[in-house]
């Protein structure tokens, strides 16, 4: 992980619009890329967030979508909290879209396939964990400033893969 100097440095650079109009071109494509050469053990974002790499189906096309994405881990719930930010751009991502559609997933969690369902968080519970994730990385809080939606918040919890998952795998 970065020092605390090149922690706010971060921070400070991934707030800014430039950022966000780049950042969503490249982060993904460099993170697809370091996951598969290391055999799903890492990610170059890893280096400043945890992260995961969100296999889900598509919500129109039906197909299997993977998204390397920063999470929060909850180690006392044994869960992970998906936040889609978008880096702060107008419309919800994607994958935000196949979760609500399509709850049950993967994920790729340090070097582990696992099975989860998602939930799109509200009320006191989102508020809570919105809280949580702004001292996590504080620059969430400028992403909702700069867009008009409400960023969505999901709770990744861990399930018993269905038959057809492990017949077909998830890749």
């Amino acid at each position: 992980m970065a020092g605390k100097s090149g922690l706010k440095l971060v921070q400070k650079t991934s707030s800014t619009r430039a950022f966000a109009r780049i950042a969503p071109h490249v982060v993904p494509v460099l993170d697809r890329a370091v996951h598969r050469l290391s055999g799903g053990r890492t990610m170059l974002s890893t280096q400043l967030l945890p992260g995961v790499v969100l296999t889900s189906t598509g919500a129109r096309s039906g197909q299997r979508r993977r998204t390397p994405l920063a999470c929060m881990p909850e180690e006392e719930r044994g869960s992970w909290l998906l936040v889609g930010s978008n880096f702060g751009k107008p419309g919800h991502p994607a994958w935000t879209v196949n979760l609500r559609r399509h709850p049950e997933a993967w994920i790729s969690y340090r070097g582990r396939d696992i099975p989860v369902r998602a939930r799109q968080l509200a009320g006191d519970e989102r508020e809570e964990a919105w809280r949580e994730l702004l001292r996590f990385w504080p620059p969430y809080a400028v992403y909702q400033e700069r867009i008009e939606r409400r960023i969505r918040i999901f709770r990744l919890e861990r399930r018993e893969p269905a038959k057809a998952d492990g017949e077909s795998g998830h890749e």
